[in-house]
């Protein structure tokens, strides 16, 4: 006897014996009734304790019922309690010992309803029942549901607690068993010859066994579970199809179509063995249908079966792709509400069976559309499984096919059903990045990826660096096609949060955010540019107001730029002496302590900033500092200290000026070497300078000679006047017409800034620009020569102030002239190599320091001698 006829002849049995006004179907639509439909539960327990008043044990079933009503499914109630009037009186013990010993334990739960379903999915009672019907061979027996018409997979007596596990397969056995008294599985066919059955019965191998202590069989995450198994009570073959009329023969069709949609070998019907080399075969079924159907029946089937292929070929990806990440599991969430709603659709069309108002015509009408929207599905996830897309691919795939089925509404509206649900924990981990700066991303999935190696409080020297560049980077490949144009903005958003709580401060959005996926509004675009403009507001402010990024910057122009003169000249005059000698006999601490004195009586008192100024002596010279500077791919060797060369104090020294985060972000130990740089070159010609100013003494004090001896001072004299020229030009180009200027537009676009990359931008735009005119990037032969220039003038005042005695007059003579040889020589190349990079360049200023130092055109005659000799060779 199958459940139905069972529920129905106890129910019958009850109301006969009580005389009360219901009947077998008006009871079962009340417990078949949806939530809002349903009587309360105290009204559904008040039926049965009136049917069964006459019976001793009335009180404890309805107790018994009313407890299970308040947990568990209607249905399962009632079939609790038509179990329990069963044992005492319709069933013989020995039945159901029988009964017994062919079922299966599955202490299962079902997931929670989604849609309109007209039986309602909750979880089993606690207790245990003996199995009314479907054998445990079929496929979905393996994640069974106690509910409606499905009681079977409790042993009698034992009662333990139920594990929700919400299994598709599961929802698909409680959803065609419970939409009907006659469901799905309850169909018995009656035997056939034995030819058919050799082309159309598929028995399981293996026995059914026991769930494991989880309650999961091992097989249920396979997508053996939608290989078209047999089930038990369709091993029996049919009779002659044929010889049934067209009316019954419809009818068995309709029914095993209804079987072969959920994935179970019907006899009429069978799947074509897949090709075993896998591909496209192992998720798309062929099917054969029996020769005797009808031919126009035969026809309406072969329109509808590909709904068959392709919805068990999803379910078959679905259980392969399971546990690949957080997206393809998102997508296949949904992909089990699609498969709801497919069942709902399927129960709805049995429900027309049941009543004899189902055709075959009418059945290809009703699922047409699902066909074609299956049929989608299907082609989008065999793309997915195909291309092995993980992550932000699969949301790249099915953003195209979005695109691409533009006119297709009811298929575009499925498929962004499904793209916003598989986009939820992506956009839950962006969310989470533009609103606080934090990444959660334990499948690297995400866009952004962080290169943290050590904690802020333990910051190395020149850690701030590469933190703008390198702790947060773009994972190109991670980046949805819909995202990629804001990636670049995305990424800053969560930099500029990240800086903002390393300061200190709670990030606090001024609005709440909810970030989803809409390709018709866009609405995850505006979301992301809010995020972006307050987290770029937020740090600029910490920067400039809280920290005062400005009047940092501008303490560093007036030291490191030699900007306050008196404070420069000041501090030459208290060092020279300790700067003269060898590097190595410097005293760091005479330095500082000089340093100090000069800031607190020169103008620079007044600076708040002051006392982060430091002095430092590098243990290289500036051509060598640039050139490990300008290599990139030398910048590892920067850090590395090396062995000192001959070097004097001046050679080595530079002021250093230290600052704390997050001003640190922009003057990062980089930035304050090139500053060095600058400072170095500006500083030894200022020096420079001052030793040929001594020597006009010598000057004055030549005019008590006799003329003879005046005369040979005069070239001397010349000489000087020539170098003084050639250096002062040299200071007023860099710092009147290059750093000035730049400076000066500099400080114009910081009126206009937005966020803190174009500050990071103008300001390395601003050092650079200083750094290439003044001749230290690129052209280092030019700084060379510069270097040259200088040590010449040097050498040339050395001279000058240790003759302490008149030599004989062609012996100082002949050294002035080499001097003045040697000087002409390197400037003149030095200004032919300006006049050829200049004709390369119309940009760079470097011809202005030409015109400077040839205003009169003393040197233009001597630079095209030069010319026709390297152009002769």
């Amino acid at each position: 006897m199958s459940k139905g006829e069972l529920t129905r002849k106890v129910l019958s049995d009850l109301i006969s014996e009580s005389e009360t006004p219901y009947t077998p179907d008006s009871i079962l639509r009340e417990f078949r009734a949806t939530d809002d439909k349903r009587l309360s539960v105290d009204e559904l327990v008040g039926i049965l304790k009136t049917i069964s008043q006459k019976r001793p044990n009335c009180d404890e079933v309805a107790a018994e019922v009313k407890q299970v009503l308040k947990s568990k499914d209607p249905m399962y109630a009632l079939l609790v309690f038509v179990k329990r009037y069963s044992e005492d009186c319709l069933t013989p013990r020995s039945s159901l010992k029988n009964s017994e010993m062919a079922t299966v334990t599955t202490p299962l739960q079902t997931k929670s309803s989604i849609g309109a379903s007209s039986v309602p999915r909750t979880s089993l009672a606690e207790g245990s029942h003996d199995s009314l019907g479907l054998p445990t061979s079929t496929p979905v027996v393996n994640r069974k549901s106690d509910s409606g018409a499905n009681a079977a997979g409790r042993s009698q007596g034992n009662r333990e607690e139920d594990r929700e596990l919400g299994d598709l397969s599961l929802m698909r056995e409680r959803l065609l068993l419970g939409a009907s008294n006659r469901s799905l599985s309850t169909f018995r066919p009656p035997p056939t010859e034995k030819s058919l059955k050799s082309s159309s019965q598929k028995t399981l191998v293996n026995p059914p066994s026991a769930p494991p202590p989880t309650g999961v069989p091992e097989e249920s995450r396979t997508h053996s579970l939608w290989d078209f198994n047999d089930v038990d009570g369709n091993s029996a073959l049919d009779p002659e199809i044929a010889a049934l009329p067209i009316e019954s023969q419809q009818n068995e069709l309709l029914t095993q179509l209804l079987y072969c949609f959920t994935g179970i070998r019907v006899p009429c019907i069978v799947p074509i063995p897949p090709d075993p080399s896998g591909g496209l075969s192992s998720y798309k079924t062929e099917f054969a249908i029996h020769n005797q159907v009808d031919r126009s029946l035969a026809e309406l089937v072969r329109k509808i079966l590909p709904l068959a292929s392709y919805f068990v070929g999803i379910q078959r990806m679905v259980a392969d792709l399971d546990g690949q990440g957080q997206v393809i599991n998102a997508l296949n969430a949904a992909l089990t509400d699609v498969s709801h709603d497919f069942y709902l659709l399927l129960m709805q069309a049995e429900d027309e069976l049941e009543r004899n108002e189902l055709t075959m015509q009418k059945l290809v009408y009703y699922m047409q559309p699902t066909l074609w929207v299956m049929e989608e599905i299907w082609t989008t996830m065999f793309g997915l499984q195909q291309g092995e897309l993980r992550g932000a691919a699969v949301l790249t795939h099915l953003h195209g096919r979005i695109k691409r089925l533009e006119g297709d509404r009811e298929a575009q509206k499925v498929i962004i059903g499904l793209m916003g649900k598989a986009a939820e924990p992506y956009m839950r981990m962006l969310q989470l990045w533009i609103q606080k700066g934090v990444i959660v991303d334990r499948q690297q999935e995400f866009l952004v990826e962080d290169y943290e190696e050590v904690h802020c409080n333990q910051l190395p020297e020149h850690y701030s660096d590469g933190y703008w560049e390198k702790r947060y980077t773009l994972r190109r490949d991670h980046i949805p096609s819909f995202l990629e144009k804001y990636s670049d903005k995305i990424l800053r958003t969560g930099k500029y949060l990240n800086v903002v709580r390393q300061c200190g401060k709670r990030v606090m959005p001024t609005q709440q955010m909810h970030l989803e996926y809409d390709p018709t509004s866009e609405q995850h675009v505006s979301v992301i540019n809010e995020a972006y403009y307050f987290a770029a507001r937020m740090l600029l402010d910490v920067l400039l107001a809280e920290n005062d990024l400005m009047g940092h910057l501008q303490s560093v122009k007036r030291y490191l730029l030699l900007n306050q003169g008196d404070f420069t000249m000041q501090f030459m005059d208290a060092c020279e002496d300790e700067l003269s000698k060898n590097v190595d006999l410097v005293l760091p601490m005479t330095l500082e302590n000089l340093l100090g004195l000069t800031l607190r009586i020169s103008s620079a008192r007044d600076d708040p900033y002051k006392d982060h100024l430091h002095c430092e002596l590098l243990p290289y010279d500036l051509v060598t500092q640039m050139s490990k500077i300008i290599k990139e791919d030398n910048k590892e060797e920067y850090w590395q200290t090396q062995d000192r060369l001959d070097l004097s104090g001046l050679e080595c020294f530079a002021f250093s000026y230290e600052v704390k985060w997050p001003v640190s972000l922009v003057l990062n130990h980089l930035a304050i070497s090139k500053y060095q740089m600058l400072f170095r070159q500006l500083f030894y010609c200022k020096h420079v300078e001052r030793q040929l100013c001594k020597i006009w003494k010598e000057n004055s004090i030549a005019k008590k000679f006799s003329p003879q001896a005046a005369e040979l001072y005069r070239s001397a004299f010349t000489l000087r006047q020539r170098m003084m020229n050639a250096i002062q030009n040299l200071e007023y180009y860099m710092m009147i017409e290059i750093i000035e200027p730049n400076w000066h537009i500099f400080i114009e676009k910081m009126q206009a800034v937005e966020n803190v990359d174009n500050v990071l931008q103008l300001h390395q735009d601003f050092i650079d620009s200083c750094l290439k005119n003044c001749m230290l990037s690129e052209s280092s032969h030019l700084n060379r020569a510069i270097f040259k220039l200088c040590k010449i003038c040097l050498k040339f005042c050395d001279f000058i102030q240790l003759e302490t005695s008149l030599d004989p007059a062609d012996t100082f003579s002949e050294r002035v002239k080499r001097f003045d040889l040697e000087f002409t020589g390197i400037l003149i190349s030095f200004l032919q190599k300006i006049n050829i990079m200049a004709k390369k360049n119309t940009a760079d200023r470097f011809i202005n320091l030409v015109h400077r130092i040839n205003y009169n055109g003393f040197y233009t005659d001597l630079m095209d001698k030069l010319c026709m000799k390297d152009a002769l060779g």
